[in-house]
């Protein structure tokens, strides 16, 4: 279910107080849509939504009754939800050997794979509600590959690819569409622990507003199921995954 116009569209998008979370905001409602943006971060949160006129509400995404309230908050003041973007995310910090630490661990988890279950939980009534609607979540290219680099996180981002899929197949009909965004480093807060090894090897690093583009050409289309890469040079598209062998029959 594509949206081919924004304009009494309401979109709640956690993550929201910087990079991908505030470009998206800011591109929806610069196309009239009503956007509420929610994280943890209350005052850059708060500023981002008066600047670019939308509205805020605290929202820890490991913690259900909260990423609920956020949808409850949306409906309230906005009469429905349409467009829910699961885009909270943090990388690990820990490795699986010496160095692994069982809190970062949960964390990553919570936020990057909980956050993206609970928030189709929860939008999944008001969705209903209005008719149908979109959900979008921010997985990574390390939810298609497996780079050699922070295992955890590109095993919950591997997680929330196979929910996406999944989901699309199940809702597919229903007037809900679901959708993976899934770009390469992009310049946001997440990659500063990394930021030195990027540039040491020169490893080009994406714009905001290329991802955001192809955020809109998820919404603005009619796929689900589908996980849209994003990599520097190249046109975002769906990944086409290839078909496990099925059963053998032996003559």
């Amino acid at each position: 279910m594509g949206f081919d116009k924004f304009e009494g569209r309401v979109a709640l998008v956690t993550g929201g107080s910087n990079g991908i979370g505030a470009g998206v905001g800011e591109r929806l409602r610069s196309r009239g849509a009503s956007v509420v943006l929610a994280d943890v971060d209350d005052a850059a949160g708060a500023a981002v939504a008066e600047r670019i006129g939308a509205s805020f509400v605290h929202c820890d995404v490991r913690d259900l009754g909260e990423v609920e309230h956020a949808v409850e908050t949306t409906v309230a003041r906005h009469g429905g939800l349409d467009l829910m973007f699961c885009n909270a995310g943090v990388t690990t910090g820990c490795g699986l050997g010496d160095d692994f630490d069982l809190a970062s661990y949960r964390r990553a988890m919570a936020v990057n794979f909980d956050g993206v279950v609970f928030g189709v939980h929860a939008a999944l009534g008001a969705l209903r509600e209005r008719g149908g609607g979109q959900i979008v979540a921010t997985a990574s290219m390390a939810g298609i590959v497996a780079p050699a680099m922070d295992a955890v996180y590109v095993a919950n981002k591997h997680a929330v690819v196979g929910l996406v899929r999944s989901l699309g197949a199940e809702y597919a009909g229903s007037g809900i569409s679901v959708n993976a965004l899934c770009p390469s480093f992009a310049e946001t807060n997440i990659i500063e622990g990394i930021r030195p090894f990027l540039e040491e090897t020169h490893f080009p690093i994406l714009d905001v507003a290329d991802v955001v583009d192809a955020f809109f050409r998820i919404v603005e289309g009619d796929g689900t199921g589908e996980c849209w890469y994003v990599i520097p040079g190249r046109q975002s598209e769906p990944f086409r995954f290839r078909n496990a062998p099925g059963p053998r029959v032996d003559a």
